[in-house]
């Protein structure tokens, strides 16, 4: 494993601490008010395979007002990248190394629970694992076979209504 990594897992993302304690006055207005003003949406990808992140990144920014502000390679970086790049949506893949989706969702609810979160998997959306991604913090999820769907997906967690319903899953 990379050196940079090994040191990454053993500590807390930079500035873990202050957004802890600025989570609640941290709420994003343009995640509030979608669509007013000229401020675009901004998008986190969380995937361990590029050809994923690449495909979601043109998927998303041929949406108007859609913009990708950050990629990352696993749990781990997703969790600094949220702390970083302060997006209004993060979308975090199930099976990422370091941290897998469902803990780094965890991490992130706790930095910031105002903070939107898509799951997206290779696995089919059983019962169980809607149930646990709810858990984690996640308010939709979809499948990577169905990676077209993820502008739905998106549109439907922005604007605060979930996305785990199993016939728009398939």
């Amino acid at each position: 494993m990379d050196a940079r990594y090994q040191e990454r897992a053993a500590a807390p993302p930079s500035g873990a601490r202050n957004l802890r304690l600025q989570s609640h006055a941290r709420i994003s207005l343009r995640a509030l008010f979608l669509g007013v003003g000229s401020m675009p949406v901004r998008i986190l990808i969380a995937d361990d395979d590029p050809a994923i992140r690449r495909l979601f990144r043109r998927l998303l920014e041929a949406q108007p007002d859609w913009q990708v502000c950050g990629e990352a390679v696993n749990g781990l970086d997703a969790v600094e990248q949220v702390v970083q790049a302060s997006p209004d949506l993060a979308i975090l893949d199930l099976g990422m190394p370091l941290m897998n989706g469902m803990e780094a969702a965890r991490e992130i609810s706790q930095l910031n629970p105002a903070l939107p979160l898509l799951l997206i998997s290779v696995q089919e959306m059983s019962d169980q694992l809607v149930e646990a991604a709810q858990k984690a913090g996640f308010k939709g999820a979809i499948t990577k076979s169905r990676g077209r769907e993820v502008v739905t997906g998106v549109e439907a967690v922005l604007h605060n209504r979930m996305f785990f319903d199993r016939e728009e899953l398939r």
